[in-house]
């Protein structure tokens, strides 16, 4: 049977128009079951306290529940890389971080890019990175620290525990002219500094309430201005080390062509998560700082990606510095 011209154009105009109207009213009902969050580290750690205590507030506002996936392996990249193949409807998130979503990029060829393969949702939290020593080092501090690894080459070690602080230990190096082991960890690196097995340890600001109890030293942060939570331990911009200054920071993505309303949806239950005082308080004692609400946005998180790109892609590529 033939069609009139007009009834088929009709007819075709409106089957066009159904994948978008589909997609509209999927968007409109997300979400309707679980969602994963991957976190490309193991359980235990820092990424992975900061994923469950947003996952659990989250639930809330969005109806469903948030389960997270540890996917850990190559400094986050196979957990990133599961995330960035993942279907882009919002049921598969993931938590990443300077690291997986920005450093792994110079030091890694990977079948994904950083910086295009993803959506961002919006940044959540930020810390620095602290340079620990055990309780016995003889230095007072920085200076007399850098004095003594001059004075004793390749006599100290040092523990790798991620990409953030492994490029901070590597530039330290290069920075003041010393040379001492780097000992890759999967964890315990503290536990080994507290007994004396190691004697550097650059790590998340989490571990200072061991300096406080004695059990081991903080000679300086990476942040451009002192943390709150450690006012009296210097910056290493302070000290004559600017190009030391880094924060890590985390934040949420998703696979790239996932709808903006959906986008928009996790954003704003993150958003109201990381509003509730009780959430606040659990990542503060994490030694995390959340970002300003006005900050909170997926531009904002983009363009730290950008920043740090633009800052240690060339850094890592002059330096030579490769991943353990």
């Amino acid at each position: 049977m033939k069609l009139p011209r007009r009834k088929f154009l009709h007819l075709a105009a409106a089957g066009a128009a159904l994948p978008a109207v589909s997609r509209f009213a999927w968007a409109q009902a997300y979400p309707t079951r679980p969602i994963t969050m991957i976190v490309p580290f193991p359980a235990g750690g820092i990424v992975d306290a900061v994923g469950r205590v947003l996952a659990e507030r989250m639930r809330g506002s969005l109806g469903q529940p948030i389960v997270i996936e540890n996917v850990s392996g190559a400094n986050g990249s196979i957990g990133t890389g599961r995330a960035a193949r993942a279907r882009p409807d919002g049921y598969t998130i993931d938590l990443g971080v300077a690291g997986t979503h920005v450093l792994n990029g110079a030091f890694y060829s990977l079948p994904y890019d950083v910086l295009k393969d993803f959506e961002p949702i919006l940044p959540l939290e930020t810390n620095p990175i602290v340079l620990y020593a055990r309780n016995t080092m003889p230095a007072k501090d920085l200076i007399q620290l850098i004095d003594w690894l001059k004075n004793n080459p390749n006599k100290a070690s040092a523990g790798i525990v991620a990409l953030g602080p492994h490029l901070e230990t590597a530039l330290f190096q290069k920075q003041t002219g010393t040379q001492f082991a780097l000992v890759p960890y999967r964890g315990g690196a503290t536990q080994d500094l507290v007994a004396g097995h190691l004697d550097l340890l650059f790590a998340p600001p989490d571990q200072l309430a061991l300096v406080r109890a004695g059990s081991m030293k903080a000679y300086a942060v990476t942040s451009d201005t002192r943390s709150a939570l450690a006012p009296d331990i210097p910056t290493f911009a302070e000290m004559g080390l600017p190009l030391l200054s880094f924060s890590a920071w985390t934040g949420l993505f998703a696979p790239r062509g996932t709808p903006r309303d959906i986008i928009g949806k996790l954003s704003a239950a993150a958003m109201e998560a990381l509003a509730d005082p009780a959430v606040r308080s659990r990542l503060a004692a994490l030694g995390t700082e959340v970002f300003p609400r006005e900050q909170q946005t997926p531009e904002r998180l983009a363009a730290l990606q950008k920043a740090d790109a633009e800052k240690w892609w060339p850094l890592i590529k002059e330096f030579g510095i490769r991943a353990e």
